[in-house]
């Protein structure tokens, strides 16, 4: 059954929360992988005491395609997980991002930094 708009949001947020603490504790990814249930409740997705979980890690099966395509696919799973109790979770790999074209500025850019003229109040940035 498909979700209402307020359900798909919250799904879409709790999962969004999982993918990024997967991808940024390996205590957190650890959890998911020893304790699926407990590990998504931590992030607000309270699934079934009787539903079976599946996670794929680095996105088997739904890695392709555009990230719109996969994150449909996952919502499609999550519906299905709901009408026969067996909820399929694929975490694609930890994003990774090309730095090898970007210069010191951009850089800095990127990590907060920001350039100042030399004022002393540094509102120019």
């Amino acid at each position: 059954m498909p979700l209402s708009a307020a359900a798909r949001e919250a799904f879409i947020d709790a999962y969004t929360k999982a993918l990024l603490a997967t991808w940024s504790s390996d205590e957190y990814a650890a959890r998911l992988e020893s304790d699926p249930r407990g590990a998504l409740a931590e992030v607000g997705l309270i699934l079934p005491s009787d539903a079976t979980i599946e996670v794929t890690r680095d996105g088997a099966g739904v890695d392709a395609g555009l990230p719109d395509a996969r994150l449909d696919r996952q919502v499609a799973l999550y519906e299905t997980g709901l009408d026969d109790g067996h909820f399929a979770f694929h975490i694609p790999a930890t994003p990774q991002i090309d730095t090898s074209a970007l210069d010191a500025d951009d850089l800095a850019g990127i990590s907060g930094g920001m350039y100042c003229c030399c004022c002393p109040c540094c509102c120019c940035g």
